[in-house]
């Protein structure tokens, strides 16, 4: 019958590195992140900016139902929809997750 080999002593320490990097790695997921919601732009110049004033209008270049676009420091992450919440507020339900790239998120 073979003996089996003993164990190293660090085997345990490469574990609990492990597990350390595994603990880290789950704690990202706690890490809040702003989502901003874009309807659509408008390019102004510096002169009707400043002709601005309360009840002006700014028309954008998106119509009412087209899909905006959910972006989390200036990547496309996701396309939605603009839908009414029971309580009258404004959602955005999600119709299209955007393929992530190499660039190290998701």
């Amino acid at each position: 019958m073979a003996n089996p080999e003993k164990a190293p002593d660090d085997a345990g320490q490469d574990r609990r590195e492990a597990s350390g990097r595994n603990a880290f790695r789950r704690s990202i997921y706690s890490v809040p992140v702003t989502v901003t919601v874009s309807i659509g732009q408008k390019r102004l110049s510096v002169s009707e900016i400043l002709e601005l004033q309360p009840e002006s209008i700014v028309p954008l270049t998106a119509r009412i139902d087209d899909p905006v676009d959910l972006t989390i420091d200036n990547k496309l992450i996701a396309k939605g929809e603009l839908v009414e919440t029971g309580d009258g507020g404004i959602a955005v339900k999600i119709i299209e997750i955007v393929e992530r790239s190499g660039d190290g998120i998701g």
